[in-house]
């Protein structure tokens, strides 16, 4: 199977990847009709290929991964990517023609079966059941595809470097555990194009740094370990925002070698902790990072439509300063906005402000990263 046919198999059109039948079916269909500007199904699924025919010559590919099975509190964030985007069209009607100016492609959505997680996490006997129910008219090829969103983001990213190796990949979340697929598939490409140093920096309330949970290999408390140790350690993890943690600052640094700057310390000082930040980064060494936003990283009154909402936080300013400050004296290979999850509405505010936000953070991340406006 070439690689366009792949991804448009194992794809859906953007604002398609949560599974519908009935129930939530006509707002979907009407999201993916703007975002398309389609009148039908067959016509979004024509456009949708197109898109997909477009990557090689892209500077940005942008992939909604709408997955919240590797969560740990309230759930809501596999509807992140669909309102998101819906907020961004509201925002932005012209968004198509802005988005071809940047030279991003919209790659659509993971297809998401909310009861997988990874591939490595289900038994044969389901893979197979997964496969014939996912891909019926696929054939022989189907016995070697993904089922579970971790494991298809993953392979989706590998064939969008294979199609184009310097693509900045951009992806709309879903749980925190949605950002390890684009960190394997970057870290692959990277040692492929001659091993360019690279870090992470993480916005985040919590270190997801385990090791495993509750024998969990893959989730939201797991794949900054795993990042980490694809960083060689080396401090490359720069983690920002923290404040929510059963060990301290310094358990996590002399473990693991990873940088971290806590939210108490950054709201002390934010000009100080700014750069402090900046040229921690510079001193690692790395050519260019990945910026992985978890809206609860900043402070739950700009952000409480979340699954762990935490007060004490970074003010969205700070965060959006530093964004800028990464992309014009480090350089950004791409980023994310995790977490977001419309339906946890604790206040009549809260869905309209914490997409507001997330929708501010991902138009930043990509200006920053392409060096124009988006």
């Amino acid at each position: 199977m070439q690689p366009l046919d792949e991804l448009a198999t194992i794809l859906k059109p953007a604002g398609g990847g949560v599974y519908l039948v009935s129930a939530g079916k006509a707002e979907q269909l009407h999201l993916q009709q703007r975002l398309y500007d389609a009148k039908t199904e067959t016509e979004v699924r024509a456009k949708f290929r197109a898109a997909l025919e477009t990557i090689a010559e892209a500077r940005a590919v942008l992939l909604g991964i709408p997955s919240d099975v590797g969560a740990g509190f309230q759930r809501g964030a596999n509807m992140g990517p669909q309102g998101l985007r819906t907020r961004l069209l509201d925002e932005a009607p012209d968004w198509r023609d802005r988005a071809k100016s940047l030279g991003l492609v919209d790659i659509g959505d993971v297809f998401t079966v909310p009861q997988y997680l990874h591939d490595e996490m289900l038994a044969p006997s389901q893979l197979a059941a997964a496969r014939r129910a996912m891909y019926p008219d696929v054939g022989p090829d189907a016995e070697r595809l993904p089922v579970s969103p971790l494991s298809i983001a993953e392979r989706a990213w590998d064939l969008v470097f294979q199609l184009n190796p310097s693509a900045k990949p951009f992806t709309l979340g879903g749980d925190h555990s949605t950002a390890l697929p684009v960190v394997q598939a970057l870290d692959r490409q990277l040692k492929r194009s001659g091993g360019t140093p690279w870090g992470l920096v993480q916005m985040d309330a919590h270190t997801d740094l385990l090791q495993e949970r509750l024998g969990v290999k893959y989730c939201f408390g797991t794949w900054s370990w795993h990042a980490n140790e694809l960083l060689g350690r080396r401090r490359r993890l720069t983690q920002v925002g923290i404040r929510a943690s059963g060990r301290t600052q310094e358990h996590w640094e002399s473990t693991l070698d990873v940088r971290q700057f806590w939210a108490k310390d950054v709201l002390a000082s934010p000009e100080r902790a700014l750069d402090e930040v900046v040229d921690h980064v510079k001193s690692t060494g790395v050519k260019a990072v990945y910026f992985s936003n978890d809206v609860d990283g900043t402070d739950s009154k700009w952000a409480d439509a979340t699954g762990t909402p935490e007060p004490n936080g970074l003010e969205p300013d700070w965060v959006v300063a530093l964004i800028r400050r990464l992309g014009q004296e480090v350089g950004l290979l791409g980023g994310d906005v995790m977490e977001v999850a419309p339906i946890l509405t604790r206040t009549p505010q809260s869905a309209a402000r914490t997409l507001a936000l997330g929708v501010r953070y991902l138009r930043e991340t990509l200006a920053a990263t392409l060096g124009s406006e988006a």
